[in-house]
């Protein structure tokens, strides 16, 4: 547990000297008044601007689970700023976006092109690929048609069906109003992809769910609350995708709470599949696989109910998820928050931590509690992402 305990202090505190988020501020429409939480709940037209921040949030984790984060979001900032310029108010007004998608579709193809032509070679050279492989439309895609009414579409459509479902009293914070009737933020992730009815679906994954929840709680102030452990700081699972795996698994975080056959029973560990017959690691096959380890330590096992019960308010647990041990080990020793361990995992698993087998580990803040730069390299180069 101690060497768990370290490697969470060393990219904790590079999380809070290096914050994740989107740029708000460089968003035309935002730009006067994103660093003012105290005016968020001013009218902006047909909404307030804390739903405002919240619908664009909503789109931008969904377009987040592309190859380049970077990329990624100055997409979303010059189609927002492309479009708003030519009164297509697609926040304020969703039914807008879909009138307009010709109009969409354009800006989306254009700015992609542009920022292709600004990111390709340095997004190459990080991930040892080629430049004319840079694409953010995930899964391969070529079609602007399907990316934008797919990935765009589906987290615009949510507000606007509640916008029309809603009271007029009620229409101008109609997301925060419903994403409000969950009890927990953690069960707010959940249901954003699985509700029966309003749940995005495969539009969105595990991961940017509980990156959007981050965002309200942790980033950006929209709907924490410190007063109800349901909504704070410790609200949420960590935001696990292809960076946080990598540097967990090659720090030996894993490795403390199973064996290397569970992972491999699981599938977790898929050997020969990764990129150039190395090993692969699906990080998503982590949730829900149990440690007995983690459970045998009484203070560690208090810490993980007393989290899962009455802040993930998930209800009472019988075994200690593995995806679920961060939030314990931050809980019970007062390092920091699942928010700060996010930003720190986002930051060295981009900036250091390449999937490849030359990462730029002397320069990682990391490197003095990572096992594989320390004692075992071939956790580095024999495992991919």
């Amino acid at each position: 547990m101690d060497h768990s305990l370290e490697i969470l202090k060393a990219i904790v505190q590079a999380g809070r000297e290096h914050q994740a988020g989107p740029p708000l501020s460089e968003v035309e429409i935002f730009q006067d008044w994103s660093d003012r939480p105290e005016t968020w709940d001013r009218r902006d037209g047909s909404c307030t601007r804390r739903e405002l921040l919240a619908r664009y949030l909503l789109v931008n984790a969904v377009l987040d689970q592309g190859p380049d984060t970077e990329g990624v979001r100055l997409l979303l900032t010059r189609v927002t700023n492309e479009l708003y310029r030519r009164e297509i108010r697609f926040l304020h007004e969703p039914h807008r976006f879909f009138q307009e998608l010709g109009i969409a579709i354009q800006q989306i193809d254009s700015v992609h092109d542009a920022i292709k032509h600004l990111r390709a070679e340095e997004w190459a050279r990080r991930n040892q690929s080629q430049p004319s492989k840079y694409s953010l439309f995930m899964e391969n895609a070529a079609q602007v048609l399907g990316y934008a009414v797919f990935r765009w579409g589906v987290p615009l459509a949510l507000p606007l069906i509640l916008v029309s479902e809603a009271s007029e009293e009620e229409r101008p914070q109609a997301l925060l109003n419903y994403l409000r009737t969950y009890p927990s933020a953690e069960r707010m992730s959940e249901q954003l992809k699985s509700h029966r009815r309003y749940g995005l679906g495969k539009a969105i994954g595990d991961k940017a769910a509980h990156l959007y929840a981050k965002w309200l709680i942790h980033s950006y102030p929209i709907l924490r609350d410190d007063h109800n452990p349901g909504w704070g700081a410790f609200s949420f699972e960590v935001p696990f995708d292809s960076n946080a795996g990598r540097v967990l698994w090659r720090t030996g975080f894993f490795l403390e709470w199973a064996d290397y056959q569970d992972y491999e029973s699981w599938s977790v560990v898929q050997t020969g599949k990764g990129k150039g017959g190395t090993h692969y690691i699906r990080v998503t096959n982590i949730r829900e696989k149990a440690s007995q380890r983690a459970q045998d330590i009484p203070q560690l096992w208090q810490a993980y109910r007393d989290i899962v019960t009455h802040h993930l308010r998930m209800g009472r647990p019988q075994k200690v998820q593995i995806q679920r041990i961060p939030l314990a080990l931050l809980y019970m020793s007062e390092i920091g928050t699942p928010g700060e361990l996010d930003d720190g995992l986002m930051y060295i698993g981009t900036q250091f931590c390449f999937n490849h087998d030359r990462p730029e580990c002397e320069e990682c803040p990391a490197q003095n509690v990572c096992r594989g730069y320390q004692e075992e390299r071939s956790l580095i180069t024999w495992y991919r992402t």
